[in-house]
């Protein structure tokens, strides 16, 4: 991490956490200054702010009010990173993007969604909460070329699951490559090999360089791990 924005992660979150509106806004007023590049400034601050915030909340080290704020606040400044991405030339590829149904799994796939577009992707993003019917009619309807999921939690992994398995059990969308990524699948070693996704990754960031890199991977049936022991989180 560059050492010139490194400093103000404390300070960030310190805003966020408290819902300081002008703290906030001061910090990353800095962190522009000191590192113009979004998608940099998305790696090495806002990504890892945001894990944190949510992992503070889950571990009960922070309360309610106070991820209400954070949460609030980031999903400002996701909003407004748009403007600094570097936007690529469109790759001719449509992207279908859905989360975990909480607020922020729905921000980490808003982040992701962003990102993906300055990647050079279009990009439908649904959010959490869809019906996989609706989800599968959508990608045949659409022609859709990639699916991602972003940020899922625990609660929607098993309809995340008996997605994977539908679209691999009916052959529906031949072509389409499933990528998984955030949310639980950072917490879980081996859940996206377990569940079928042809590719998996850690951050918003890393997910436009691996669709870029392994635009061509894909999981065979006897690659999944399904129903074999996985490493717990």
């Amino acid at each position: 991490m560059s050492d010139s924005i490194a400093c103000y992660i404390e300070p960030l979150l310190t805003g966020l956490a408290s819902g300081d509106r002008l703290e906030v806004r001061q910090c990353m007023r800095m962190i522009l200054d000191a590192q113009p590049n979004g998608e940099d400034i998305v790696e090495q601050i806002l990504w890892p702010a945001l894990c944190k915030v949510q992992q503070l909340h889950r571990d009960d080290e922070m309360s309610q009010l106070s991820f209400q704020y954070a949460s609030r606040l980031l999903a400002q400044i996701v909003h407004q990173m748009q403007q600094h991405y570097e936007p690529a030339a469109f790759n001719g590829l449509r992207v279908l993007l859905v989360a975990g149904d909480n607020f922020g799994d729905e921000l980490a796939g808003q982040l992701a969604c962003d990102l993906l577009e300055a990647g050079g992707y279009e990009v439908l993003y649904c959010g959490g909460g869809v019906a996989n019917d609706e989800i599968v009619a959508e990608l045949a309807n659409r022609d859709i070329d990639r699916l991602v999921v972003f940020g899922a939690d625990p609660r929607t992994l098993p309809a995340t699951r008996q997605l994977i398995d539908r679209l691999h059990d009916i052959g529906a969308c031949p072509r389409l490559q499933i990528i998984v990524g955030g949310g639980v699948f950072n917490r879980a070693e081996g859940l996206a090999e377990e569940i079928g996704a042809d590719v998996w990754t850690d951050d918003p960031v890393d997910l436009v360089r691996i669709m870029v890199e392994c635009p061509d991977d894909r999981m065979t049936h006897d690659q999944r791990t399904v129903g074999k022991r996985r490493k717990a989180a």
